[in-house]
């Protein structure tokens, strides 16, 4: 298995965690067209906050994929990141492009409903109960991570990648909090 990031910290995070059962490599056009095409299995999970997800795997690279590859593009709900992606269902989750199975359910974590929910309500729960006992201005001011999801504060555009695709001046939002 190869993990492919640009984050080179999160990539040596990876190696110190799984060794040598993981490869993992930088994510350059190069290195993914070389693994891509020898690939049984691709998944790709590309987050840009804010933003589309680049299309790293191009239609060409997936023609080039071994007939019966599988690819899972769980970048499908901000766009896909593979070229060939388009969003499928629950009830009818695949495609085949070029002899490549596409599996692109949006909404992924919905197939195990109860399981995801608990994981959510588990990376939520802190949250909610600090906007609770705080109110939402405290609270964020007081937490990074509450802050990086405001997308707006007070009318003004305070996530910097949607302010940047919608055309709008970025206001940082610790400014409005305080």
């Amino acid at each position: 298995m190869t993990v492919f990031d640009r984050n080179l910290a999160r990539l040596r995070q990876i190696d110190l965690s799984l060794g040598n059962r993981v490869e993992t490599l930088y994510s350059t056009t190069q290195a993914l067209e070389e693994r891509v095409a020898l690939a049984d299995l691709v998944i790709g999970g590309v987050l840009v906050p804010g933003a589309a997800a680049p299309k790293l795997v191009t239609r060409q690279m997936v023609s080039g994929m071994k007939p019966g590859a599988v690819v899972v593009d769980v970048a499908i709900d901000q766009g896909g990141c593979f070229e060939t992606s388009h969003p499928t269902t629950h009830a009818e989750p695949t495609f085949v492009v070029d002899g490549v199975v596409h599996y692109c359910v949006a909404n992924m974590p919905g197939a195990v409903a109860r399981t995801s929910t608990f994981a959510l309500n588990n990376a939520t729960l802190a949250h909610a109960l600090a906007i609770a006992d705080k109110g939402w201005r405290q609270a964020s001011a007081d937490d990074l991570h509450l802050r990086n999801g405001l997308n707006v504060v007070l009318g003004q555009v305070t996530h910097e990648a949607v302010a940047r695709s919608l055309g709008y001046a970025f206001t940082p939002a610790l400014q409005l909090l305080r």
